[in-house]
């Protein structure tokens, strides 16, 4: 209706205009049910994602995008700029936070108010940025701002674990994991090369957490697009010193530090970079002839064993060892695993990590197994929020997608963590079902905008204590 309190008269006739007719019709379901049934698309003011406030509260607290946008430099004539760059970069991150990926869907996200409201505009005014503007925003970037960008990034990260910093206990290590992934490409983006092993053209993203031990929430630290034809330990070095430098600069120079690294980053440099750095470390290790005859000792008692009980065997054994381009020698665990499988050939399963670590080695092994739950954090980012939607051209654009998605990671993260005794284990998946997919009617008046969400909205209580723990108080 044109006497919406929600719109302005003029302002209504803008919108309605966006609406194309296929989208506007309503349809009827003649047969389907016991009664016709007619669905209008007629409903102002109204959002699917009425949980984008909860996302806004906690980048307030946060200070997440502002402290990234910051990192821009905008070359835009003053005089002509109707979004800023810190709307822009907040727009595009709670677009795809909750779902939106896709800088195609700004043309009909521009005007929901859910979305207005959580970018800090008003419901009547005009409309957020378009698709083509939030492009040519992305493509602006240049490769120094989008190094910045990350290197803030890695800030606002450890100064969110140091407010997670258990009191009442004794000081925690703190464990900062490295993991290289792959992201297939499939068009002729900039730095997509063919990759043997993933047999397939992409870009090999590296991502780093850092957690205090002991805890399953990780902190999303850094996120770096590479080439497709990257060594695993490409640029590992600086990220090490870099990221363990503002640790202690944030915990202090006895802050016990533990890095994990998985067999692509063992190599000799980093090692004695680690070393230097007086960390304590585990890294897996590629077999050698050496390691594997040791390994082979074990076997075949395990073979054995495994064939009477049908259960997996395996011994765990160490070594001072030092390969042919160790300075000196390290202490090598070896795994021996027999692992049956019903009605098939039984397989080994040998591996090995080198580590400054005292000790059982069945203790230090396991330590080093413990790594694997980052890869339910990478699974988030690609599954969850598409971390690899990397379609555009240039390289640098691609960064800064990544970099969007990893700020959005870490709201959700920073949302898991406060409702931890409630959703401590949930999926960023599940969280945006839960808390930010609920329909919303939006109603701003002069004095303060209202948010209407269901009466019958089934995580209305999660909802409630999420909002609590971000800073709303009952009213």
């Amino acid at each position: 209706t044109r006497g919406s309190g929600c719109l302005r008269p003029g302002l209504h006739d803008f919108r309605s205009r966006q609406v194309s007719k296929s989208t506007s019709q309503p349809v009827l379901f003649e047969k389907a049910f016991p009664k016709p049934v007619h669905v209008a698309f007629d409903a102002e003011g109204q959002s699917s994602d009425g949980g984008l406030v909860l996302l806004a509260a906690a980048d307030r607290r946060l200070g997440l995008t502002s402290r990234l946008a910051a990192r821009i430099h905008d070359g835009r004539a003053s005089n002509c700029v109707t979004h800023s760059v810190a709307d822009l970069f907040r727009q595009r991150v709670f677009s795809i936070a909750a779902g939106y990926e896709d800088c195609n869907d700004a043309k009909k996200l521009r005007f929901d108010p859910a979305l207005a409201i959580a970018c800090g505009k008003s419901v009547k005014g005009e409309p957020l940025a378009s698709q083509p503007s939030l492009s040519r925003f992305e493509n602006s970037i240049t490769a120094r701002d989008a190094v910045t960008m990350g290197y803030e990034l890695e800030d606002v990260a450890v100064a969110q674990l140091r407010s997670r910093r258990p009191k009442r206990s004794r000081r925690r290590r703190i464990v900062l994991d490295l993991d290289p992934s792959v992201d297939p490409a499939h068009g002729a983006q900039q730095g997509v090369l063919f990759h043997g092993f993933y047999r397939t053209w992409c870009y090999l993203p590296v991502f780093g957490f850092i957690s205090f031990e002991g805890e399953p929430s990780q902190v999303l630290c850094t996120a770096r697009l590479r080439p497709g034809t990257a060594r695993e330990s490409r640029g590992a070095i600086p990220l090490l010193r870099r990221i363990i430098g503002k640790i202690r600069a944030a915990f202090g120079r006895e802050q016990s530090i533990l890095v994990r690294l998985d067999a692509g980053y063992c190599y000799p440099q980093i090692l004695e970079a680690l070393d230097a750095l007086r960390v304590q470390y585990v890294v897996g290790m590629g077999s050698n002839p050496r390691l594997k005859a040791r390994a082979e000792r074990l076997l075949p008692e395990l073979r054995r064993e495994a064939k009477r009980t049908g259960e997996p065997q395996r011994i765990l054994s160490d070594e001072d060892y030092r390969a042919r381009h160790w300075h000196a020698a390290r202490r090598v665990i070896t795994k021996a695993e027999v692992i049956p499988y019903p009605g098939r050939t039984t397989k080994d399963n040998p591996r090995h990590v080198v580590t400054n670590l005292r000790g059982r080695p069945e203790n230090v092994y396991d330590l080093y197994c413990l790594r694997g739950d980052v890869e339910n954090r990478i699974k988030e980012l690609k599954h969850d929020l598409q971390v690899d939607r990397t379609s555009c051209s240039r390289f640098v654009a691609n960064q800064v997608r990544v970099l969007m998605t990893s700020a959005a990671h870490q709201l959700y993260q920073e949302i898991r963590w406060r409702m931890r005794r409630r959703l401590g284990q949930a999926q960023v998946g599940r969280l945006m079902a839960m808390l930010i997919k609920v329909g919303a009617r939006v109603i701003e008046s002069t004095r303060r905008v209202v948010v209407h969400l269901p009466t019958h909205y089934a995580f209305a209580r999660d909802w409630r204590a999420a909002a609590r723990a971000l800073g709303a108080r009952a009213g």
